[in-house]
Formats: C-alpha cells, structure tokens, sequence
C-alpha cells in the first residue's frame, strides 16, 4: 500500500454537473479540502456532491454561496473518504466564474494481501 498527497486543480466552465475528481479501482482517498474561488463580480451558488460507486448515486456534501471575488473551502476541518470509482461533482450558478484545489491522501491498494 502506498500513500501519494496530491492536489487537483479544476474549472467550472457551465452550470452543468462536472466531475472534478475521480479515483481509480484500486485506490482511496481522503479528501482534507476544497477550495473554490468566484472570480467574478456576481454572486454565485457552488454544488459539490460526492457519487458513491457501488450505489451509483449523487449525494449532496455541501451548497456554498460565494459572493463576489471570494474564495470558501468546503471540507474544512473535516475529511472526505471516496471510495474505489467514486467521485467528487460540482456545478456551479454562472459560468466560467468558479475554480479550484482540491488536496487529498490517494491510497493505493494495488500490492495489498488477501
């Protein structure tokens, strides 16, 4: 078993649902934070939701309002846990206004016994 600490960085550039962040098959993670910035003039509302795999489905972790050039972090103090395949979502009010880090544990199980 190893342990990578990674960031990801992303982009909402529609309002429609988007995956931001994917694990492997074989791997973990625990998610310490997410990041987002609105760097327009306008307030806009940020949806984050987490698709667990093995029940495929959407479940709604956090509806953040940013207002205008403001920045949040949505699992703050908290950790996230994603299973194998699951998956971070989000979508976002307006367009082309919000990006973002996200930083996490990626463990991967690949040379694991039993």
């Amino acid at each position: 078993m190893t342990i990578q600490y990674k960031n990801s960085q992303f982009s909402l550039t529609s309002t429609t649902l988007t995956t931001v962040l994917t694990i492997d098959n074989k791997s973990r993670a625990i998610i310490k934070n997410i990041q987002t910035a609105n760097v327009s003039t306008a307030t806009t509302t940020v949806t984050t939701k987490l698709f667990d795999n093995s029940l495929t489905t959407n479940y709604i972790i956090g509806r953040n309002v940013l207002s205008s050039v403001s920045t949040t972090n949505i699992v703050q103090g908290n950790s996230l846990i994603l299973e194998e395949s699951d998956a971070l979502k989000m979508s976002c009010t307006n367009t082309q206004v919000v990006s973002g880090s996200i930083a996490y544990a990626l463990i991967n199980r690949t040379n694991e016994n039993g």
